[in-house]
């Protein structure tokens, strides 16, 4: 593979990064072409030694995925790493789809409840005293209230647990990264 089809190969892996990482990815990979030929190797040397771009752009995805849930934690950035792990190989979302859907669809649905407790909640809290539940608007309202807080520790406990999840799929993509990087090094051919 030559110079020209291994960038296109790689910017096109890069496709929806932000431009500054894309431009400072492609300027280190022009760099290692530029460097091997000074030292008199041809691009497909280069190339073949750099690995499969495919690859080294999921690779670079991957670790911009987790860079971003490090420094923004919201669900956007939640989604980004999660999918940016599970695209460095077929084999892991065979193992990790099995457990990630069951899990996800566990948390949405203590999300959903939480919402709809703290709902519930209010509806009792403003609605209670005027459809004459009870005797007591005290109680109505207070029993209103309890549930809107019990929505809200619910939603809170789901994030917390949300939040560890991510952690969790950030630290194996990371173990996975270092696991490979000495099969991708010892595949490199060495001048």
């Amino acid at each position: 593979m030559n110079r020209e089809t291994f960038i296109e190969k790689l910017r096109t892996g890069l496709r929806g990064l932000p431009q500054t990482t894309v431009d400072e990815v492609m300027a280190d990979y022009e760099a290692h072409f530029s460097e091997g030929l000074q030292a008199g190797r041809t691009e497909d040397e280069i190339a073949g030694a750099l690995g499969d771009p495919a690859r080294l752009a999921r690779e670079l995805r991957t670790e911009a995925g987790i860079r971003r849930w490090e420094t923004e934690r919201n669900p956007s950035s939640a989604a980004g790493a999660i999918f940016a792990i599970l695209g460095l190989g077929v084999i892991d979302i065979v193992i990790l789809l099995p457990i990630l859907l069951p899990v996800a669809a566990t948390l949405l649905g203590f999300i959903v409840v939480a919402v709809g407790v703290f709902t519930g909640g209010a509806i009792i809290f403003v609605a209670g005293p005027f459809a004459g539940i009870g005797h007591y608007i005290a109680a109505v309202m207070f029993g209103g209230l309890s549930l809107m807080a019990g929505g809200v520790s619910l939603g809170a406990l789901t994030g917390l647990v949300s939040i560890g999840f991510v952690n969790g799929l950030v630290w194996f993509g990371r173990l996975h990264m270092r696991l490979l990087k000495p099969v991708l090094e010892s595949s490199e051919v060495r001048p």
